[in-house]
């Protein structure tokens, strides 16, 4: 078991808020802050989907690349 597949599981176990995200556009010439902004959000790859828990600090990455992503709704 990953690192990452544990990070989720107690996410699950918590029942936190969650907030579901895909990336739409691309991260070709955006800059660092904005790439690593992705990258802690998951998004590495266009129309990859995420499922992260509404902390102040995933909102605050999600504001800063707003114009690459958008919200999922089941």
């Amino acid at each position: 078991m990953s690192i990452k597949d544990k990070i989720d599981s107690v996410f699950r176990q918590i029942h936190m808020e969650t907030i579901k995200i895909k990336q739409v556009r691309s991260r070709i010439r955006c800059p660092k802050d904005q790439k690593a902004a992705l990258n802690v959000l998951g998004l590495t790859k266009l129309n990859r989907v995420k499922e992260l828990p509404r902390t102040p600090a995933v909102m605050g990455n999600i504001h800063k690349v707003r114009h690459l992503i958008q919200e999922v709704v089941d």
